[in-house]
């Protein structure tokens, strides 16, 4: 329990209570409650309790703004449990650093007594290239604040991952919520899911929050985390920040804003590989030719019908839902569907991709598609192990180890390995279709970047089909 202040009568009183932060006492103290909602809009009073409440995430600048003041505060609001002293036995790279000293100076409430230890509470979002170390920085943010801290991420790999890496660097009890156990402990890692479910329960446990591929808690239904938890300090690590929709703009609110940027072309040559980038354009045959045309034109009159503007998000979730009673929407839709099919899977990008193969038969390559159809079509024709989202956990992971081994120098996937596993190293990558996405080609491109002890260039291919919808994707995603 943490106390802030003094036994006064006229003392605000401070708690956690089902991810709020409640407040008691206010009518007594010589502040107003209208002074508080003009920097805290959120701030309500609860009729029920004759209280006034927050929301749990806005806890620090709550204390920023009370600490302006001169009213006496009974502070309850953070159950930290004592944390032994931590070291990791990384050595930060100097842009990992200057990453993570950027970040510690973002002091959001300064002189916090819940974070005695350094006496801030940090808060931002640090951007960094896949392989660039992002959960070394975050190892050594947990060392440096020596508090409570839950870890958030958002995939069953990524949790097996940084559960081994913070039992080998600070050893302990680490606790884990996800993947059928919940354990709480003074330092926890969890699954995206399993946050939401317990976030009001052990919001006021944690005086530190790192959000890991911080670009998911834009997510509608996760941002619920961020604002159940008390945690002050909170970092977010992510290869991209920006999201299309925006709702990056949010995280900033949640979490902080985005503190520092380190690019791929900064880190290429020192701390990552070396890279080119080659578009190898194919064409559709005659026949996919045809059949691309002829349902491009079904979707395409019925937008210009319809009065339908696909770039609009909102637009492409009205065209789905009429679908459900609107024959022709159906037929425009399921035309989309398979030209789409067409361009991203064409006869000609197989053919490429048996030529990339062949010249690059003694390295490590990993093809990406966009869907698990042309995934598994690629995994028979060329003998090649695949990992979709149907691929066992355990038979993942056999497969990453043979990869990694040696066993096998070629895998293929549809998304799964964008984000949240360990690759092994890879040094050529192939996509073969993907989406828009510039997080997708991002993360993508940092699965090849490791430095390699030859020294070797990296190398992605991108297999675009011209004269067709993917060149207006393909220029999106770059």
């Amino acid at each position: 329990m943490t106390r802030v202040s003094a036994d006064d009568a006229t003392a605000i009183d401070l708690r956690y209570e089902d991810g709020t932060i409640r407040l008691d006492g206010l009518e007594q103290s010589p502040l107003s409650p209208s002074s508080l909602q003009t920097t805290l809009p959120d701030f309500e009073a609860d009729p029920r309790t004759d209280s006034w409440r927050l929301p749990a995430g806005q806890y620090a600048a709550l204390r920023a703004v009370l600490d302006g003041t001169a009213v006496a505060i009974d502070d309850r609001v953070l159950e930290l449990e004592s944390v032994a002293p931590l070291a990791s036995a990384y050595e930060l790279r100097d842009y990992q650093q200057t990453a993570l000293e950027t970040w510690l100076e973002t002091d959001r409430w300064v002189d916090g007594p819940t974070l005695e230890s350094i006496g801030r509470a940090p808060a931002g979002v640090l951007e960094l290239p896949t392989g660039s170390g992002k959960t070394v920085i975050a190892l050594k943010a947990i060392e440096r604040l020596a508090v409570p801290t839950l870890v958030v991420v958002p995939t069953i790999d990524l949790l097996e991952q940084w559960q081994r890496e913070l039992e080998r660097e600070f050893g302990g009890q680490i606790g884990r919520f996800g993947g059928g156990e919940q354990r709480l402990e003074a330092i926890t890692v969890s699954t995206y899911d399993s946050a939401y479910l317990k976030a009001d329960s052990v919001g006021d446990r944690f005086g530190c929050v790192v959000f890991d591929e911080v670009h998911h808690l834009g997510g509608e239904g996760y941002r619920e985390i961020a604002r159940l938890l008390a945690a002050p300090a909170r970092l977010g690590l992510t290869a991209t920040f920006e999201r299309p929709d925006g709702a990056h703009e949010v995280i900033e609110d949640l979490v902080g804003p985005l503190v520092h940027r380190v690019d791929v072309d900064a880190l290429a040559g020192d701390h990552l590989a070396d890279y080119d980038i080659k578009r190898l354009e194919v064409t559709l045959t005659a026949d996919e030719r045809e059949e691309y045309e002829r349902n491009q034109d079904v979707f395409t009159s019925y937008l210009a019908k319809s009065g339908i503007d696909m770039r609009s998000g909102s637009d492409y979730q009205e065209l789905v839902k009429r679908s459900g009673n609107d024959p022709e929407a159906r037929k425009a839709l399921l035309a989309r569907q398979r030209a789409r099919e067409i361009m991203l899977g064409s006869e000609a990008k197989l053919e490429a991709l048996t030529e990339v193969l062949d010249e690059h038969r003694d390295e490590r390559i990993i093809v990406f598609t966009a869907h698990n159809d042309l995934a598994y079509d690629v995994s028979e024709r060329f003998l090649i192990p695949t990992i979709t989202h149907q691929t066992g956990a355990a038979e993942r992971r056999e497969i990453l180890e043979r990869f990694r081994e040696g066993t096998y120098t070629r895998i293929a996937t549809s998304n799964v390995l964008d984000e949240g596993v360990d690759v092994p190293d890879a040094n050529v990558a192939v996509v073969l279709s993907g989406s828009g996405s510039e997080r997708e080609f991002t993360q993508r491109l940092g699965r090849i970047l490791r430095p390699t002890a030859d020294g070797n260039r990296a190398l992605l291919y991108e297999v675009v089909s011209e004269g067709t919808g993917e060149e207006r994707v393909a220029e999106r995603r770059r």
